[in-house]
Order: C-alpha cells, then sequence, then structure tokens
C-alpha cells in the first residue's frame, strides 16, 4: 500500500476566546491577528497551513488558561485580511 502524501491546505481560521489579551500575544500565536471585541473577547484571526499547527494553536488557548469559546473556518482571503481593533487596547482586563 502506497503511503498518502502529506497535504498541506492553507485554510483560514477565527479562534476566540474570553477576555482581551495584549497585542504581544499576536506573535506568540505565530502571527494571528488580535481583534479586541466590544462582548469583551479576544478574536484572534489568520491562516493555517495543516491541521496540527491548528493544534498548536488550541494547544497555546490552553496553556494560557484561556476559555475557548469557538473555533470557525474562513476562507483563506478573509483570514489574510487584518481587521482593525475594536473596543479598548488596554491589555488583558
Amino acid at each position: 500500500m502506497t503511503p498518502t502524501p502529506k497535504r498541506q491546505v492553507r485554510s483560514g481560521y477565527q479562534l476566540r476566546v474570553n477576555g482581551h489579551l495584549d497585542r504581544h500575544w499576536s506573535s506568540w500565536f505565530a502571527g494571528l491577528t488580535l481583534t479586541h471585541d466590544d462582548d469583551g473577547t479576544t478574536t484572534l484571526t489568520g491562516t493555517v497551513t495543516e491541521q496540527a499547527e491548528l493544534h498548536g494553536l488550541l494547544t497555546k488557548v490552553r496553556d494560557l488558561g484561556l476559555t475557548l469559546i469557538s473555533v470557525t473556518a474562513t476562507d483563506t482571503t478573509t483570514a489574510a485580511t487584518p481587521t482593525p481593533p475594536t473596543g479598548s487596547d488596554t491589555g488583558n482586563e
């Protein structure tokens, strides 16, 4: 049986977590764009090249003790376009 080659599909994702993360966490989250939402949550948006990378991001959310609200797949053109920040920019509230 021939092994199936590993697929690397670029896909956009939005991860929503409870609370406002400081902007400096963007580099720790593989350069995802952080957006502070008015409802007190943070949305992390970006492109993920493979499922293992997504699992790594979810592990980081867990390791920070953040409450994960949702994970949404988006098209890559949406994920690659940074969204301007909204709400407070004062750090983790």
